[in-house]
């Protein structure tokens, strides 16, 4: 097969935030085809489209109650056959969400489950008897147990990771999972590209289920004590690729978490299961516990993380780099420290990540430098997980006010605010589904569209020297190789092929320094800053400046 996906940059978009077509306060289908030709002129090859499907929406489209029906929130399939069509037009490929890890209560096959929980759709979950008492003691991802009572039958107890409406499929179940593969055919054979893989590495559970070591006040034990101990997940994963992906050269992208580093290769070496993983390295930085544990990120613990995921992968494969998502708070607001948050130093932490050997996957205001949104109250937020975050850390004796400052600091709901097109919002005609951030004003498409010196313009230039053909080869496919990496606050490597050289170099901090050469530089490819300081030895880089070099 060929890896026709290796040089792309992708472009993730949450639809109900992006851009609003019909004046209803929510992004949608309608909105995407109209800013096609943004992303193309940005240099955007492929968009990974979060869930549009029937849904809902507890967990933002995450719950799907029909994985081939559109929710008319969005469009229809009318208008999702067309955006295929436009996007064909502009030599673009698109990406879907896959979200088979669970569906929605609002899914048929649940519904049949509860009516016959002893039935054919009752084993496409899993379903115990009550009477045998809690098989586990797992908290779900959203807080609470995994176990809860099977709606309309008291004697039966059913399994989520998520959120309680979002029942997890039985993945031992061949005839589920044949359903499951003639639905991902039917989108691939409509002529999308592949998928993004959602929740992946939990379809596999260690069976019988068991306890895990208590570690909390309400007696349960993280879900990834279970994830853990699940073996053979495998087995799933080629049946999958073999009977979908494989048959169409689909690009994959798995979000995978706690692999061990033996199976590597196996989820993205030359034959694996996916085309691409996330690298999630960065975003687990400090994170332990509730929010208010969690530590600040520095640019020495920023360096390490990103450095040891690309030692880990070196070139057994592809990852998928990012600095922020969906289900994360803003890369610029978690990766640099609150008092030197400029353009330039998001310049620098968007150069640290595009040019590392892998995929760039960009997401929706990133170009733009969003940054974290001035929640006030529990009142402005949507998402589930915020709002259990919030209980919890009031049960753990927080202030309220402290535990809106964790909870809120962390919220998905930082990526899930509309897109600034423009100093008016620019995202609808209607009042948004959710609160814009105030900054709209100062940051924004329109605005940065005019400044050759904005950070939307950088990213443009970084993409465009990614697919320059004199640098190609060495950007996409060249060995990473740290340079001078016990230098505090300097991230700086090599991509290099046997004909080629590039440096790229970052002064992680606001001081002024001087950083030694390895050799002469032939040309400086790209520059946060309007000027550098260059001798035969060294070079001169002032705070935050980030430089790109062909040695």
């Amino acid at each position: 097969m060929t890896k026709w996906w290796k040089d792309k940059v992708v472009y993730q978009i949450w639809p109900k935030s992006f851009y609003d077509g019909n004046g209803d306060g929510i992004g949608d289908l309608y909105g995407v085809i109209e800013k096609l030709d943004y992303l193309k002129e940005l240099g955007i090859d492929m968009i990974w489209l979060s869930p549009v499907y029937a849904s809902p929406l507890v967990d933002q489209g995450y719950d799907i109650s029909d994985y081939k029906q559109i929710n008319p929130l969005f469009g229809d399939m009318q208008t999702m056959d067309k955006l295929l069509l436009e996007m064909k037009k502009r030599d673009m490929k698109l990406i879907m969400d896959l979200v088979v890890n669970h569906c929605s209560s609002e899914h048929i096959w649940f519904q049949k489950a509860c009516e016959d929980p002893e039935g054919k759709y009752g084993k496409y979950f899993y379903i115990r008897k009550k009477a045998q008492g809690r098989p586990s003691n797992v908290r779900a991802y959203f807080g609470g147990s995994v176990w809860d009572e099977l709606p309309g039958q008291p004697d039966y107890l059913y399994y989520h990771s998520f959120h309680k409406e979002q029942p997890d499929l039985n993945w031992e179940n061949e005839e589920l999972r044949n359903e499951v593969y003639d639905m991902m055919n039917w989108w691939l054979a409509k002529g999308i590209a592949g998928f993004r893989v959602d929740a992946i590495i939990n379809i596999k559970k260690r069976l019988p289920f068991r306890d895990y070591p208590v570690d909390r006040e309400d007696g349960l034990s993280d879900i990834d004590h279970l994830v853990m101990d699940s073996d053979g997940i495998g087995e799933f994963l080629a049946e999958m690729k073999e009977q979908t992906l494989a048959r169409y050269d689909a690009f994959s992208v798995g979000e995978v978490f706690g692999e061990k580093p033996e199976e590597l290769a196996a989820f993205v070496g030359e034959n694996g299961y996916f085309s691409s993983q996330f690298d999630f390295g960065p975003e687990l930085i400090g994170k332990h516990g509730l929010c208010h544990e969690y530590e600040e990120v520095t640019a020495e613990t920023y360096k390490e993380a990103v450095f040891a995921s690309q030692e880990r992968i070196k070139t057994i494969g592809y990852l998928s780099n990012i600095i922020e998502n969906h289900d994360e708070m803003r890369g610029v607001s978690r990766y640099i420290p609150k008092e030197d948050l400029s353009d330039t130093s998001k310049k620098a932490l968007a150069t640290v990540y595009f040019f590392l050997r892998g995929i760039p996957f960009i997401y929706q205001g990133q170009e733009i430098g969003m940054e974290n949104c001035a929640f006030t109250s529990m009142d402005e937020i949507d998402d589930v997980s915020t709002i259990n975050e919030y209980e919890a850390e009031l049960a753990a004796g927080l202030s309220e006010e402290d535990a809106l400052a964790a909870a809120v600091r962390y919220s998905r709901d930082n990526a899930r605010t509309p897109m600034q097109w423009s100093a008016e919002t620019g995202f609808s005609t209607g009042k948004p589904w959710i609160k814009v951030n105030p900054l709209y004003e100062k940051i924004n498409v329109a605005a940065e569209q005019e400044d050759p010196a904005s950070v939307y313009h950088y990213y443009k230039a970084m993409i465009a020297l990614r697919k320059q053909e004199r640098y190609h080869d060495t950007l996409v496919d060249g060995i990473f190789e740290p340079y001078l990496p016990e230098e505090t606050n300097l991230i700086a490597y090599y991509r290099r092929t046997e004909v080629q050289r590039i440096l790229v170099m970052v002064n992680y901090q606001k001081e002024r320094r001087a950083v030694s050469l390895p050799g002469a530089v032939r040309e400086v490819l790209l520059n946060n800053l309007s000027n550098v300081e260059l001798t035969k030895q060294e070079i001169i880089l002032a705070g935050y400046q980030s430089v790109v070099l062909e040695l």
